[in-house]
């Protein structure tokens, strides 16, 4: 067998790897930073078939691209289908709106969606001779490791998370030969979820005592889900605007996906979704606001932040990781936001909270040495010696881009 690392091997983004086996070439992810501006992975090679583990633009980014030149079906999870092609879109007209060069036109987002092949969790296929089976990844609704067995069992991740979340089931190893696995927070654990959990909710009760408002930023694929069930623990006034609308919608038309559709149809229901101009208005009075973007770079979050950002009372709660460059790294090291082409001082409360849908540094070696394998080839990070480190026993590699590997 033989990998080649389009992108993703070193750094955590555009995750693009080939497999060569059995005369058969196959594509798993392909994804773009959505940096400033954005990265991209190398041109792929003629393949047979492609694989998406899940439907953040780090791994499907580039899918339409892929399609350009490979007429292959793309094997993925019917949430992460659907997504996929919200999130592609929407990455179109960011590129029209900053000025990012354009690799697929929407003609390529519709063939790419015909070319998917939807398969379920535990389901099997037989391509050339090989049998793949599809395994949850627990890292977002629909999120697949798949296993790829031959002479030899090989396991793909793409990204995982082993802890138990109120949307998802943590996933679980998988024995095998050769595994390949993300390591996008190797040398970093995450807090016991509960901890950060309590400690969200007892800020939302300090700012709302006070007489504030609380903006949450999030991001629309999982994390806008897990908030609106985290707050549907208290009585407060939620309302939810953003991506993250649709997001819920596709998730709840696939509920055998999630971990308990009850809970996020209450949780939705519970909350006051902003379905136009007026309603918007409408939650700017509101106690809680959960909306997108996650490092407060678009969508509607900067509308909502005008209004509170000379508030001494008002909180804005970040949810997750926020990349160098963006608002969010902005208000976390400096207080400040862009916005409209001007550099403005914020004066409410920040804080960060790591709501993170990925497996941390322990879990990452828990998972590697729960599937048992021979040989290990760690990606998607830039601290892969850290896992390494910790997992000497076995035969490890840790390729670059470009750089082709046998196992």
């Amino acid at each position: 067998m033989k990998l080649n690392f389009l992108g993703g091997a070193s750094e955590v983004g555009a995750l693009s790897m080939v497999m060569h086996q059995n005369d058969v070439s196959l594509i798993f992810d392909h994804g773009l930073l959505p940096d400033d501006p954005p990265k991209y992975p190398m041109r792929p090679p003629i393949v047979d078939m492609g694989f998406l583990s899940h439907s953040h633009l780090d791994h499907c980014g580039m899918l339409p691209s892929l399609l350009r030149q490979n007429d292959i079906p793309i094997l993925s999870s019917h949430p992460s289908v659907e997504v996929a092609e919200l999130l592609l879109y929407d990455s179109l007209k960011i590129a029209d709106i900053e000025g990012y060069p354009k690799h697929y036109e929407k003609i390529d987002i519709k063939n790419t969606k015909a070319a998917f092949d939807i398969v379920g969790f535990n389901s099997k296929r037989d391509i050339g001779g090989m049998e793949v089976e599809v395994h949850s990844a627990g890292h977002i609704p629909g999120s697949s490791m798949f296993e790829i067995k031959s002479k030899e069992d090989t396991l793909f991740t793409g990204d995982i998370n082993t802890k138990n979340t109120r949307l998802l089931w943590g996933s679980h190893p998988v024995e095998c030969d050769n595994l390949i696995m993300e390591t996008t927070y190797g040398g970093e654990n995450h807090p016991e979820r509960e901890e950060t959990e309590k400690k969200f909710l007892d800020k939302v009760d300090e700012t709302l005592e006070r007489g504030g408002q609380v903006i949450v930023p999030v991001f629309a694929v999982g994390r806008t889900q897990e908030i609106l069930m985290l707050l549907d623990d208290r009585d407060y006034d939620v309302w939810y605007d953003g991506m993250g609308r649709t997001v819920s919608r596709i998730y709840l038309n696939h509920e055998g996906f999630l971990r308990s559709p009850k809970k996020l149809k209450k949780a939705l229901s519970n909350a006051n979704e902003v379905k136009s101009p007026s309603t918007r208005e409408r939650a700017k009075d509101g106690e809680v606001i959960v909306t997108t973007s996650g490092m407060v770079e678009g969508g509607p979050v900067l509308e909502y932040l005008r209004e509170i950002r000379t508030d001494p009372n008002s909180s804005i709660l970040l949810t997750g990781y926020q990349v160098e460059g963006t608002n969010g790294e902005r208000l976390l090291e400096n207080e400040m936001i862009r916005d409209s082409g001007a550099t403005l001082p914020v004066e409410c409360d920040i804080e960060r909270y790591d709501f993170s849908a990925h497996a941390g540094h322990e879990e990452l070696v828990e998972f590697a040495k729960g599937c048992n394998p021979e040989k290990i080839v760690l990606c998607h990070g830039d601290k892969r010696e850290e896992v390494a480190d910790d997992l000497s026993e076995f035969e490890i590699y840790t390729p670059r881009e470009g750089e082709v590997i046998e196992l």
